[in-house]
């Protein structure tokens, strides 16, 4: 890669080498996928911070593709197009070319990101033991000494809002917003104070009573919004028409959402039975429990990671368990589980996935 002398060439190398051989006895296919990728995925399914620094551009026939701005979608392709079949037990390493715009001064826009992929796996804590297992393993083998470990569970809020009595469309809504801390916060602040105001739509809102929402659009000439169609907004309308008839989202809700999303400290320490959240939210906090007596087994002391439940917000195809590493105070590796991208990416059905990432400059910079 160009701007690299080649003593930084070979220091990248060594290291790389080094991560890689940690991969390798531990029995992961090394794979390559494609550098351009579909667009759609990452802009639908990433974060906020990928989405708008992803590298965008259209082919002879007008599809959007894009410059893999990382490696866990490719590899989720390159399994469903590769593997005879797709739901048995896969698991792949990488090491390869990312494309982000950069933000920062450790972040160029070409960087290497070596990586774990494990598909198909029954037993899901099991693999999450491992696989940080793995990360700190190959952080190390690079020369790092002290790693820090954050993790969150995606999958214990998930849990609770399942749990929270409420209408669906404002549980799936403010599903959708999770991933937009301010937005969720706004959203869940106006379903517990409901609250009436006028708006451009009230008047068609009132007229929807006798009169279906899409002849209304049609007859108001209202115009289509971005890519949503007649029927969607059609639904939306509708949903705003249920919302003024239902009850306020109960304090004890509220607060229960709050302090759940508010909780941190040490992995071990966290008092996460304390929220009021019902069997689904138990039942993760149980397996959450699992997770620290497998890391512990493993030799990963939870007392010496901490505990972020609204870490994890920042990628939006995580689905449950998520961690970062970081060495002298810089994010060097980080990952999570994604059970839902594989079945969004046209796999017959829900296939569990776990990956991680290393960000291999980033860490060469930091051990320099």
């Amino acid at each position: 890669m160009a701007g690299r002398t080649a003593i930084e060439r070979a220091s990248l190398e060594k290291q790389n080498a080094a991560i890689m051989g940690v991969f390798k006895r531990a029995q992961f296919s090394q794979i390559a996928p494609d550098i351009i990728q579909p667009a759609d995925i990452f802009l639908e399914r990433s974060g906020e911070d990928i989405r708008s620094r992803t590298f965008v551009f259209s082919d002879p026939e007008g599809n959007e593709l894009c410059l893999r701005p990382d490696l866990t979608v490719p590899a989720c392709r390159f399994h469903l197009s590769h593997a005879k079949k797709p739901e048995k037990e896969a698991r792949y390493s990488y090491l390869g070319t990312a494309f982000r715009f950069p933000n920062e001064k450790l972040s160029p826009q070409e960087f290497t990101q070596a990586g774990l992929e494990w598909f198909g796996a029954k037993d899901a804590v099991a693999v999450e033991a491992k696989m940080l297992k793995l990360a700190v393993a190959a952080v190390k083998a690079a020369g790092a000494g002290q790693v820090k470990i954050t993790m969150g569970d995606v999958g214990l809020f998930a849990a609770l809002l399942a749990d929270t009595p409420m209408p669906d469309r404002w549980r799936r809504r403010l599903a959708h917003h999770f991933w937009r801390p301010e937005a969720f916060r706004l959203l869940l602040k106006s379903f517990a104070e409901r609250k009436s105001s006028r708006t451009s739509i009230s008047d068609v809102i009132d007229a929807l009573p006798t009169t279906p929402a899409a002849a209304l659009l049609e007859q108001r000439g209202l115009p289509q919004q971005g890519s949503r169609t007649v029927e969607d907004v059609a639904v939306r309308l509708a949903e705003k028409l249920a919302d003024r008839s239902e009850a306020p989202l109960s304090p004890a809700a509220v607060a229960a959402l709050e302090s759940h999303l508010k909780l941190s400290g040490k992995a071990g320490t966290t008092k996460l039975y304390k929220i009021s959240g019902g069997e689904n939210y138990a039942a993760a906090v149980a397996t959450f429990n699992k997770r620290l007596i497998a890391l512990a087994k493993l030799g990963l002391d939870p007392e010496k990671m901490q505990f972020s439940a609204s870490f994890g917000r920042e990628i939006e195809y995580y689905t449950g368990f998520v961690f970062q590493l970081e060495v002298k105070g810089v994010v060097v590796a980080g990952g999570g589980r994604y059970d839902t991208m594989l079945s969004d990416l046209g796999a017959k059905k829900k296939i569990p996935a776990f990956g991680f990432a290393i960000h291999a400059e980033r860490l060469l910079a930091v051990l320099k």
